[in-house]
């Protein structure tokens, strides 16, 4: 069957997003893991954090790389893919778009300062200032960009007559409900996932081996701030369900299942819904889903009947939800446990089961984000701009596509195998007990 330019726009879109946001998300976390490590290295005069730095900075230098190419692939793909979109977005939500390249550019500038400055200061505390700015920049990037996100969810701040934009107000578009709670959910699930894969990483280390002290604070610090982080992912999550009931309903539905509108509705977590829209083999919480979405378990919850069929989301995105709740409990309860077990028995680093449950929440934490995504984004389908255009009114009707879709995927392929040798030669022969002992002796 072919395909039209919609669809190839959307393929092509997905794909270059669902790349880009690997790099992103690390871009946006393992800034905050660096300037964690290096503070305690200094504090505590220990050279095994500050060495986690040090390793952790130049891993963080490839994946920014990476990122910047990604990123400029999005910006160049939204006005080329999506004109109609941006004729009108684009007037409206250009400041947090142009605020956003501001942000990288200054965190760029503090982390090439950063990088050159190791050692230079007779008082490290000076140099690990650096990473104020370098954190700024990086979760800033995500908070402007994030903000468009936001827009295309609850977009305001301009009136809209026969086609033609007025009364635009910028400040009110990029700070529109749903700006607060999609900033946070991005900032803390970035900061969880950068800190768990981290531990994945050190964890598979471990396995194969490599016991020595480095290893093991860098498997404490890393479980330590996955939960931290995890617990608050939880709560804004929970700040997230309100915001959908009020101002999203057909996504929360959609997502839960929940087609009769009914006072204190239940939570449907797992389960299988068949063509008659029968649900089947589903966990059943009474009542979960009214508290979930407004704090009283007998609230009144809309059901997906009550919105026209042409703009109920698909209902499939509530496999992404389970998933993506899954696994946000799964790196809670596994670096709980670590954190319990290395407190009491101080035996966690010996636990190969425990370990090996590490080293899978890395790519399941970097799954969750890509299912987060994916439920954000479909979520609000039919809608490009909620209430205004649909995604089928603001794509391209270029004949290039198929084209483009073909040349980009080349290129991601090219940037994942070589960022993928890169970073992997870059570790390989350079094991931190060497450079530890090199360090010592200069």
């Amino acid at each position: 069957m072919e395909m039209d330019a919609v669809v190839l726009s959307r393929m092509l879109t997905s794909l270059t997003l669902a790349f880009h946001i690997i790099f992103a998300t690390i871009g946006v976390g393992v800034p905050v893991m660096i300037s964690i490590a290096e503070f305690i290295g200094i504090k505590r005069n220990d050279p095994h954090y500050l060495l986690l730095a040090r390793r952790w900075t130049r891993g963080f230098v490839i994946t920014v790389a990476v990122g910047v190419v990604t990123g400029t692939c999005i910006g160049l793909q939204l006005s080329l893919l999506w004109p109609s979109f941006m004729q009108i977005a684009g007037q409206v939500i250009s400041l947090p778009l142009f605020m956003e390249t501001f942000a990288f550019f200054f965190e760029a500038i503090f982390l090439g300062i950063y990088l050159y400055t190791w050692d230079r200061f007779k008082k490290p505390i000076y140099h690990w200032l650096l990473t104020i700015p370098i954190m700024i920049g990086s979760s800033a990037s995500a908070f402007f960009i994030t903000t468009v996100n936001a827009f295309m969810n609850t977009p305001q701040g301009f009136t809209l007559e026969n086609g033609v934009i007025t009364n635009i107000q910028p400040l009110v578009a990029m700070f529109n409900p749903a700006t607060p709670t999609k900033v946070l959910h991005v900032l803390s699930s970035a900061y969880l996932t950068s800190a768990f894969v981290l531990a994945s990483l050190t964890a598979f280390f471990i396995l194969k081996g490599k016991r020595s002290e480095y290893y093991k604070k860098a498997l404490t610090l890393t479980l330590t701030a996955s939960f931290i982080f995890s617990i608050a992912t939880a709560l804004i999550g929970d700040f997230s369900a309100k915001f959908l009931a009020e101002y999203q309903p057909e996504k929360l539905a959609a997502a839960e299942w929940h087609f009769e509108t009914e006072e204190g509705a239940d939570l449907i977590l797992f389960g299988i819904l068949d063509d008659e829209k029968n649900i089947k083999y589903e966990i059943r919480i009474p009542k979960a889903l009214s508290f979930l979405a407004y704090s009283d378990f007998n609230a009144k919850v809309t059901g997906l009947n009550e919105i026209p069929k042409d703009e109920q989301p698909p209902l499939w995105i509530h496999y992404l939800f389970d998933l993506m709740v899954t696994i946000g409990i799964y790196t809670t309860v596994i670096s709980f446990i670590y954190l319990v077990l290395n407190r009491w028995k101080k035996s966690a680093t010996s636990n190969r089961f425990l370990l090996w449950a590490v080293v899978a929440g890395g790519p399941l934490s970097m799954l969750a984000i890509e299912f987060g995504w994916i439920f954000a984004e479909v979520g609000r389908q039919p809608w490009i701009l909620r209430g205004y255009m649909k995604v089928s009114e603001g794509a391209t009707t270029s004949d290039y596509v198929g084209l483009m879709f073909v040349i980009f995927s080349i290129l991601y392929l090219f940037l994942a195998w070589i960022s993928t040798s890169v970073l992997i030669k870059m570790f390989k022969n350079n094991s931190p007990e060497d450079e530890l002992m090199y360090r010592v002796q200069k």
